[in-house]
């Protein structure tokens, strides 16, 4: 009995003193329980067997798929996993920034975006020490990269975004628009290549009828401030310059917020497009209502599939239009998962982002259109496009273009949705005519610079 209990206390201190090693060696301290279980389970035990999970995730349209294969991780690791809370991004969002003011945080994976997990890094758990570099290898880096901060890893990103336009090509073959569109504006119906063609043609298909708008954009939070940012740049300015001054209230964005107002104010978008998200304008295009528009790749198989959508096999994609500067617009980013710092049971909420980006499920989400972001992933699709029909090779090819060549997320700043919330309001009284650009962009402005220098 005396030798027994001698082992089990070498033992014991063993496991003790290689924890201590790993702790001091990674500069940080992994929940020892969560440790335990995965690293120690007793043989033909499940490594997480009787933990809960926790999970805020966005959710709609094509998200939702990969919740599907959720039992299969809870077969395998035992852990149980609880969506408390489903919702689109910005909702997500604003429940993590109440749940933190109210400390009521007791969940232990979010679903969390490159332009908005920035403003609560401090609460989420550094990822270093829970991710191998063998494990990240694969992740494209510069998508990797912007889930960092100070080489300190707080996002695994789960898909890529980058919007393409997408067009009507029963709308532009049509030989009756074709022939009156030159006899008006005296050059060929196409695709738009640049920003001046795109706005011709929205007024344009908006005056034919047919219940048809020219085109539309999400109307509000950070959906129109994204886009309103894109064609800042694409008119040759930006949010700030390189001193981090605010100058979106110069000529950039005074002729992107003007280009804004001259679509709405000619009826080239529906009257209520202050009002629209991401499942608005996605529908209203299902619906057969707008003739072109810009569109994440997540959309692609629900507007190509019957059952969902009236255009399916009626639209095709083009990369977005040119500004005089010569930039495509290309507000771009990353959707992923994080791990909220006053989790009790990292290791398995580790183990679950692991398992939803993984290559398999990477892979079967990339078929309902999402951009992989893993190299092996991304490579398998873009072959497997060659032999595909030629609307999905188009579409991957033109996708690979965006990312590769118009690839700009918005700044690296805490700040972003604060600035946004301050931005959207006055660039919806700018489009539907109660503010100039001038007048509403030099209020923004102010306000902008003053929380930027009150939250430094």
């Amino acid at each position: 009995m005396y030798k027994m209990r001698v082992i089990l206390v070498f033992v014991l201190l063993t496991v003790h003193l290689l924890t201590l090693r790993s702790d001091r060696q990674f500069g940080s301290q992994l929940d020892p329980n969560t440790v335990e279980m995965a690293n120690h389970a007793a043989p033909g035990k499940k490594p997480f067997s009787g933990v809960r999970l926790k999970a805020v995730l966005i959710g709609g349209s094509t998200y939702e798929t990969l919740y599907e294969t959720i039992p299969k991780f809870e077969q395998e690791t035992g852990a149980k996993v609880e969506i408390v809370f489903k919702g689109n991004n910005f909702d997500v969002d604003k429940k993590i920034n109440r749940d933190l003011a109210a400390n009521k945080v007791n969940y232990d994976v979010i679903s969390t975006h490159s332009n908005t997990y920035l403003q609560y890094a401090d609460s989420l758990e550094p990822l270093n020490n829970l991710f191998t570099t063998d494990e990240l290898q694969d992740f494209t880096p510069s998508i990797l990269n912007a889930g960092k901060i100070d080489e300190i890893l707080y996002l695994i990103p789960r898909l890529a975004d980058i919007s393409v336009y997408y067009y009507r090509t029963d709308q532009f073959n049509n030989e009756s628009n074709k022939s009156k569109f030159k006899a008006i504006y005296k050059y060929d119906l196409a695709p738009p290549q640049t920003l001046d063609q795109l706005r011709d043609i929205s007024i344009f298909f908006s005056k034919r009828g047919y219940g048809l708008y020219g085109t539309q954009f999400a109307g509000k939070e950070e959906a129109i401030t994204g886009r309103f940012m894109e064609l800042t740049q694409a008119f040759g300015g930006d949010f700030f310059d390189d001193n981090k001054n605010v100058v979106l209230n110069q000529i950039g964005g005074l002729k992107a917020a003007q280009y804004l107002r001259d679509l709405y104010v000619a009826g080239a978008m529906p009257k209520g497009v202050m009002n629209f998200l991401w499942d608005e304008v996605g529908n209203n295009f299902a619906n057969g209502k707008i003739a072109i528009y810009s569109e994440w790749p997540g959309w692609y198989s629900i507007l190509d599939d019957p059952r969902s959508s009236k255009v399916a096999d009626k639209f095709d994609v083009i990369r977005a239009p040119a500004g005089p500067s010569g930039i495509h617009p290309g507000w771009g980013g990353a959707h992923g998962f994080a791990i909220t710092k006053v989790s009790k049971n990292k290791q398995a909420a580790a183990a679950l982002i692991k398992f939803l980006t993984s290559t398999e499920n990477m892979t079967n989400e990339s078929r309902l259109g999402a951009t992989p972001v893993r190299i092996s992933v991304w490579e398998q699709v873009l072959s497997a496009a060659k032999s595909g029909d030629g609307r999905k090779q188009n579409f991957y090819n033109t996708l690979n273009i965006a990312l590769k060549e118009d690839f700009r997320t918005p700044p690296r700043i805490k700040q972003w949705i604060p600035l946004s919330n301050i931005l959207y309001p006055y660039l919806q009284k700018i489009i539907i005519g109660n503010m100039s650009p001038q007048e509403g962009l030099d209020a923004a402005a102010k306000e902008i610079t003053k929380m930027m220098n009150e939250t430094k």
